[in-house]
């Protein structure tokens, strides 16, 4: 009659072994993430510069008048995280690499003074996210170059209208084939870079201890336009011509902060199959479905940009 209250005592005992081994592995695992944690000391003074998609364009909640900064941008986002001591945000959308060193809208609160202003000598941590703008040449910036390829899609929806106004596509009789010309989107780009090294040096003059990330563009398009097709009001092969540009455009901002002694931080990775055309977008498009200026992250797109910042300065 005992045995069976034996087993029964050994299998409570079992039990028990097993409930502290679980509470032990748990403790251990919150250490290892406290521990993981501690690894990125607290910033003192935490700067965030940049465009519209570090600025959180049409995420609520939106202050700052045209600049549509949103207190869910990924800014705001590694702030909290990281627990920083103070952090300064000035982010403007249609930002150029120009607004960091001269007022975007001078004379209004906001935009009204250079972005690079807010750099001091305190600063310890920047996200500089800015170059897209440069694609266009009036103040719309990047918005010139989507209502292009859009006007071009009315008039010429199998074609690739955006591509042949931007890489001057023109049809050569002599040859009697459709030949391009020298790329204006390229062009700006590489034109950019110098704009944006300088920038990176007079950060790193303003703030000698800053460590400076340089954060990238998120997969915005798909490479194979033709997961695309009647999803968004751009034809499938311009769709493919401006994922290659915004290729360009990263690799630029790639090159040029490792050159000018900052971080680069790859979005393009952790978003990719999100973007306007995926059946779960983390890139709002032309109309979008949750709150987000057109072509831009929506809430959850700036925070996997966030967890890309942070994950670079483990």
């Amino acid at each position: 009659m005992l045995r069976p209250a034996r087993k029964r005592r050994t299998t409570r005992t079992s039990r028990k072994s097993a409930l502290f081994g679980a509470a032990a592995l748990g403790a251990a695992l919150a250490l290892t993430s406290t521990s993981a944690q501690a690894a990125t000391p607290a910033p003192g003074h935490y700067v965030a510069l940049g465009d519209s998609y570090a600025a959180g364009a049409g995420v609520p909640g939106q202050s700052a008048g045209l600049c549509l900064r949103s207190d869910r941008n990924y800014g705001h986002l590694v702030a909290t995280a990281l627990q920083a001591k103070a952090y300064t945000d000035v982010t403007c959308s249609a930002a150029k690499v120009s607004a960091m060193t001269q007022p975007q809208y001078p004379g209004l609160p906001w935009g009204g003074a250079a972005q690079l202003d807010a750099v001091t000598a305190d600063t310890d941590l920047v996200t500089l996210g800015i170059g897209g703008n440069d694609l266009g040449v009036t103040p719309l910036g990047i918005a010139e170059v989507i209502a292009t390829c859009i006007g071009g899609a009315v008039v010429n929806p199998l074609g690739t209208p955006c591509k042949d106004v931007y890489n001057h596509g023109h049809w050569d009789w002599s040859s009697w084939s459709w030949q391009y010309g020298s790329d204006d989107l390229t062009d700006r780009i590489n034109g950019a870079a110098p704009q944006l090294a300088d920038v990176l040096r007079q950060v790193h003059a303003k703030a000698p201890k800053a460590r400076v990330l340089v954060v990238g563009y998120p997969s915005v398009l798909p490479a194979d336009g033709s997961d695309c097709f009647l999803a968004q009001p751009v034809t499938s092969g311009d769709v493919e011509y401006l994922h290659g540009v915004l290729g360009k455009l990263n690799g630029m901002l790639k090159a040029t902060a490792a050159a000018g002694g900052a971080t680069y931080v790859d979005t393009a990775t952790p978003t990719r199959g999100h973007d306007v055309c995926s059946a779960d977008r983390w890139i709002e498009g032309a109309l979008p479905g949750t709150p987000a200026v057109p072509f831009h992250p929506n809430a959850t797109g700036e925070k996997v940009m966030a967890d890309a910042v942070l994950a670079a300065l483990k």
